[in-house]
């Protein structure tokens, strides 16, 4: 039976990390990386757990086996992991709605992920619908960036109500697309 909660334990983020591992653009082909998408940054149990400290992730898990997951990262945390750094440094001038992101309450999808063998059974969205619900009080929207290259990412966020407003490349020529799902809508 699936289900989807918050993760809580040291177990839930081992089970974070062993997916994770297994869709990291680095691990994969250039076929799946195209077709069933692919996770960009490498975390590690140490940074799962800096981010844990400020906000749970929201997880699938069918049993106790973590089948999606949804990381929360906040302004608290964008110190904690040096290869977000930028990211979090961009929101003083990306703007939306006429001002920087940072002057909102916002929280940071940290990455999303769905089991390969899960996908197609609208986890995605359920994941996401779960998230929305339990920091739509807290927080005014969601941000994320996501590699303009990962297509099935870019449409899977578009249809569930992300809007992009920001477009840039990286330092290694990597275009990221800075994407937003507003709950105040």
């Amino acid at each position: 039976m699936i289900s989807i909660t918050t993760s809580s334990s040291e177990q839930d983020l081992e089970g974070i990390l062993k997916l994770h591992k297994e869709n990291l653009s680095s691990n994969l082909s250039i076929e799946e990386k195209q077709n069933q998408g692919f996770v960009t940054v490498a975390h590690s149990m140490i940074d799962l757990k800096k981010m844990q400290q400020y906000e749970p992730n929201i997880i699938a898990k069918d049993g106790e086996k973590v089948i999606a997951y949804v990381l929360g990262m906040t302004a608290k945390s964008k110190d904690d992991i040096p290869i977000l750094v930028p990211m979090f440094n961009g929101f003083n001038y990306i703007e939306y709605k006429g001002k920087p992101i940072s002057e909102y309450a916002y929280i940071v999808v940290g990455q999303v992920c769905v089991d390969k063998n899960y996908r197609g059974q609208g986890l995605f969205d359920k994941s996401y619908q779960a998230y929305r619900e339990y920091f739509q009080t807290l927080y005014d929207f969601a941000v994320t960036e996501v590699a303009t290259t990962n297509l099935r990412s870019i449409n899977a966020h578009k249809r569930l109500g992300f809007e992009e407003i920001y477009r840039a490349k990286d330092e290694n020529g990597l275009e990221w697309s800075v994407v937003i799902w507003d709950w105040r809508k």
